[in-house]
């Protein structure tokens, strides 16, 4: 693969070239050259976009594509093209398949699915068989077939022995146990925040004490038995200064929150539009302020789009036994973009890779090409047409966003949106 980026202004604050306007030349996946003006005698594809930006490519560090098993949800070749189109070079794939995701040959599987594409996919194998929260799964097994974590998705571990086990294993290779933060005792049969809204539609709620018990317990686990622990979308004050205080005294801890949760509240329930219906559930506009400092002062290590497909037969019905989940590969470049600088956003997308054992690319001579290209001032509403995934259950179906996506140049492959 050869290309010559034209007149792209780098956002890459690991770059010599950062905000400066260059032109790339990339020859066999590396970048060879980086200079103001670059001819080009060897008539290479040449890239030119309106207010071309580029930066390292991006990662999300959850999403859902519903193969083996659930493909009328999204396949992993679907996927795949979906965070093509939408910046993201790497992503971590969870394991909420049918068979969920537990074992070596589950790993090898979507590892060939997946090989030769210009996104690389990151398997995260469940914690514990069938994601049944009662055995651990075969661990080191998945972690020689190159899986990056292990996680129940959505599925809190209900025994603390069993997370004590896993951390203290795990430990021995390095691997990353991920923790649902959900009581299950105390959330009991709720579906949304457990709130003056939740009162007034009639809906039974989730507390947030539910939330705040249980990361509270895993960090206490985790200060018992060191290890690596990842705490995946929380959604509440408490918890922000729950982990805060974890990183104060040292513990190997790290955490991520969902886009929407830092964009809506539960004041958009009123409708019982179940795309709203998400776990963690919406909070109110202090739990989203706290979250969006946490953001912007590092307690928060990542933000995901939370990309979880769901068809419309178990999203299109009643709020109280619809699926919970969103789509949100396409929308979250340009939602993070209404909350946060350009230059933060990048930086937000870029972030938690070398958690999940990803390289930096930075973008300088010598390096590996893993470059996302956007656009960061257009605006437009998010409606259907802008949907990729196979399933339509977009929480952002028409906000208004800031910023487009031209596409990702990676693992010497290139896949733009022309």
């Amino acid at each position: 693969m050869n290309i010559l980026i034209k007149s792209a202004t780098i956002i890459d604050s690991k770059s010599e070239f950062h905000n400066t306007t260059q032109d790339i030349l990339i020859e066999n996946g590396v970048i060879t050259k980086i200079e103001s003006t670059i001819k080009n005698p060897k008539n290479y594809q040449e890239i030119s976009f309106e207010n071309l930006h580029i930066s390292q490519g991006w990662f999300d560090s959850s999403v859902c594509f519903g193969e083996p098993g659930f493909e009328e949800r999204d396949t992993i070749k679907n996927g795949l093209k979906t965070a093509a189109a939408s910046g993201f070079t790497a992503v971590a794939m969870n394991a909420n398949t049918n068979p969920v995701i537990h074992s070596n040959s589950d790993i090898t599987f979507v590892n060939a699915k997946a090989s030769n594409n210009a996104v690389t996919l990151l398997p995260v194998g469940a914690l514990t068989v069938g994601s049944k929260g009662e055995d651990l799964a075969e661990l080191y097994d998945m972690n020689t077939a190159g899986a990056v974590a292990y996680y129940d998705y959505k599925k809190p571990i209900n025994n603390p022995n069993l997370l004590k086990i896993a951390l203290q294993y795990a430990s021995n290779f390095g691997g990353l146990v991920c923790s649902f933060p959900q009581e299950n005792k105390i959330s009991g049969n709720g579906v949304v925040n457990e709130h003056i809204n939740s009162t007034k539609l009639g809906l039974k709620g989730i507390p947030a004490l539910a939330e705040e018990l249980q990361v509270a317990r895993d960090l206490f686990l985790l200060e018992y038995t060191g290890g690596k622990l990842h705490i995946p979308t929380i959604s509440t004050v408490k918890s922000v200064e729950l982990i805060r205080e974890a990183k104060k005294k040292k513990l190997d801890v790290t955490c991520s929150v969902a886009i929407h949760n830092l964009y809506f509240t539960d004041a958009v329930l009123a409708d019982f539009n179940t795309h709203f219906k998400v776990l963690p559930p919406l909070r109110t506009q202090t739990d989203v302020d706290a979250l969006i400092e946490a953001v912007k002062d590092g307690t928060i290590d990542m933000v995901t789009s939370d990309h979880n497909p769901i068809d419309i037969e178990h999203k299109k019905i009643e709020f109280d036994y619809a699926a919970y989940g969103t789509i949100g590969l396409e929308s979250a470049f340009g939602a993070l973009q209404t909350i946060f600088t350009t230059k933060k956003t990048i930086d937000i997308l870029t972030k938690g890779k070398s958690r999940f054992g990803i390289a930096q690319t930075p973008i300088n001579v010598g390096n590996k090409a893993s470059i996302t290209l956007f656009n960061p001032d257009s605006k437009y509403t998010f409606t259907t047409k802008n949907i990729i995934s196979k399933s339509k259950n977009a929480i952002f179906e028409n906000e208004s966003l800031k910023g487009s996506v031209y596409g990702i140049i990676a693992n010497n492959q290139t896949a733009l949106n022309l």
